[in-house]
């Protein structure tokens, strides 16, 4: 498949599964946050939870800030300078749009990947490969290139209406772990 193609079709599934997100997502968001909390109750370690800010159609995780164990343990995702790193985040600290309009964490440093034992990303859909279809900036690729961040187990939180065979994909894809749907925790490979 010639780049121009796989850009074309892209687009399409982005469309196709943004529709299908969106559609799905209030039936299976409670349970996506079950699923979250779940996950939260099983850390046992001190290392944080790489979760994002939710846009429209993805699943809202943030109460997973009153959580005991989470509370002092959560990073939130910041793009600039043309790289997403995490920062701390706890509600209430200072937020300011990053260089994707994404509120973010204004102040603190950028954490190493060994601060981090699991990242969340959303997804508009996923396969059994271990390929996200995101939005399309590349920003998590380009984090999880460098081996220490591809290191932390990463899954993506998407409704099991947006699971997939197969994705198009690109050589500098990266793969994640598993998902997060409503259904619970699924894991492509024992972690």
């Amino acid at each position: 498949m010639n780049p121009d193609s796989t850009g074309s079709t892209k687009a399409k599934l982005r469309q196709l599964y943004r529709e299908r997100r969106l559609q799905h997502l209030p039936a299976a968001e409670a349970g996506m946050q079950a699923a979250a909390l779940a996950l939260a109750e099983h850390r046992q370690d001190e290392q944080r939870l790489g979760l994002y800010w939710p846009l429209k159609g993805e699943a809202d995780l943030r109460q997973l800030a009153e959580h005991p164990c989470l509370r002092d343990h959560l990073a939130l995702p910041r793009v600039a300078g043309g790289h997403l790193r995490y920062r701390q985040w706890q509600p209430g600290a200072a937020l300011s749009p990053d260089d994707t309009g994404i509120p973010a964490p204004e102040h603190g440093p950028d954490l190493e990947a060994s601060a981090l034992g699991l990242l969340l990303a959303p997804a508009l859909a996923f396969d059994q490969r271990g390929f996200r279809l995101g939005y399309g900036g590349g920003w998590f690729d380009r984090l999880r290139s460098d081996p220490q961040w591809q290191a932390i187990p990463a899954l993506t939180v998407l409704p099991a209406a947006c699971l997939v065979a197969e994705l198009p994909r690109e050589p500098w894809d990266v793969p994640f772990a598993g998902w997060l749907d409503e259904q619970g925790i699924h894991w492509l490979q024992a972690v």
